[in-house]
């Protein structure tokens, strides 16, 4: 009898490991199935320029309201250019663009459940690199299921810090363009273009460089046009 009961006990514990194991199967592959979605409607943009206005708000500068311009290319190309030819965003932000994230399937996809933003029910999906020597350590997005575009994006790196980037859509979401992109970033990552100086935030006259500390830096995007697929010449990046 005692027997029995132990066997039923052990084919019930069995039995409920299967189905966790099920489970989490099961959503790792509607996951994986949902990041192709949305990487189906980013592959709709072969390239693009867009005209915009950069806010940037780091504590240790001023840094004025720029107009820009921005450059992309399939596969990872990107640039932001201000009137003066100069970007301000870190160097990590620039580099690792939604497309590179998504690009090839050398990562593990997590399913970390639901979430919301603004009030929209997002899916909050973590993405794990294969290569223990990758410079991206882990990536969560969190998606926009109706939609499949992505509408924040969390990035932790070993060489430019971590950044996290926030995205509002309107007229281009069919191609998971956003109307606004907000970054942010550790300001002790934040690395300025070799000779460029700034006052300080503290309303001093003088002029010199500024060396980061440890805190929370902003840009912000706002684009105000898209041409999309025109083709973009390589000398622009």
């Amino acid at each position: 009898m005692k027997i029995s009961n132990y066997m039923k006990t052990s084919n019930s514990l069995f039995f409920s490991i299967g189905l966790i194991l099920l489970s989490m199967s099961s959503q790792a592959q509607d996951a994986t199935a949902l990041l192709k979605k949305v990487k189906a409607t980013m592959d709709k943009v072969n390239d693009y320029e867009a005209d915009g206005r950069m806010k940037t708000n780091v504590t240790f500068l001023k840094v004025p309201e720029a107009e820009v311009k921005i450059y992309f290319k399939k596969p990872n190309k990107l640039k932001i250019k201000n009137e003066k030819g100069i970007s301000f965003v870190p160097k990590g932000a620039v580099s690792i663009n939604l497309s590179s994230i998504l690009n090839g399937n050398d990562y593990t996809v997590i399913d970390a459940g639901v979430d919301k933003i603004a009030g929209v029910n997002v899916r909050v999906i973590k993405l794990l690199p294969l290569d223990d020597n990758a410079d991206v350590v882990l990536s969560t997005l969190y998606i926009d299921a109706v939609n499949n575009i992505i509408k924040k994006a969390k990035t932790t790196t070993r060489l430019n810090g971590s950044y996290q980037l926030e995205m509002t859509y309107g007229k281009y979401v069919g191609y998971a363009l956003p109307d606004k992109i907000i970054f942010t970033f550790n300001t002790k990552d934040y690395k300025l273009p070799k000779g460029v100086t700034f006052d300080f935030d503290d309303g001093s006259e003088s002029k010199k460089t500024a060396t980061p500390g440890n805190k929370s830096g902003m840009a912000e995007i706002v684009f105000d046009t898209y041409l999309i697929n025109k083709g973009v010449v390589d000398a622009n990046f």
